[in-house]
């Protein structure tokens, strides 16, 4: 059964490796709150890799770039983005390279859930801790 797969779906064994340096650093820099920068780096690995776990930086890629819009009060982009990057994070099983993939998409949902009850008028309200960091282990 290992070695089932979807057509565009990852396999279980996408999940066992380590996360390259570039996704590291994406992941550093996401928990620092340099959500601009952290899309650089993790952009860097999704470049650089060529298996099906692209996919995963480019869902945490994504969701800096949510985080960066509601940061900048920006309502509709921050509402697109967080739908693109779910359809990237959907896919993947809650723990992933080392990553809380799990929660983050729980944490993800419950930004956006404020988002939306604040609307484009309120956004600018937004409270900052909602924002958490990624949840994840080093190797």
């Amino acid at each position: 059964m290992s070695g089932f797969r979807l057509a565009s779906g990852p396999r279980m064994n996408d999940c066992q490796g380590k996360l390259p340096p570039h996704a590291k650093e994406g992941l550093r820099l996401f928990n620092a709150g340099e959500y601009f920068e952290a899309h650089e780096a993790l952009e860097l690995a999704w470049r650089e890799e060529t298996g099906q776990v692209r996919r995963l930086y480019q869902g945490i890629l994504e969701t800096a770039v949510t985080y960066l819009r509601i940061q900048r009060g920006n309502y509709v982009g921050a509402v697109k983005v967080y739908d693109r990057s779910m359809k990237w994070l959907r896919m993947w099983p809650d723990i992933c390279c080392g990553v809380n993939v799990g929660k983050l998409r729980a944490d993800l949902d419950q930004v956006i859930a404020e988002v939306q009850r604040l609307g484009p008028e309120h956004i600018a309200e937004f409270d900052q801790s909602l924002l958490k960091p990624v949840e994840w282990t080093e190797d």
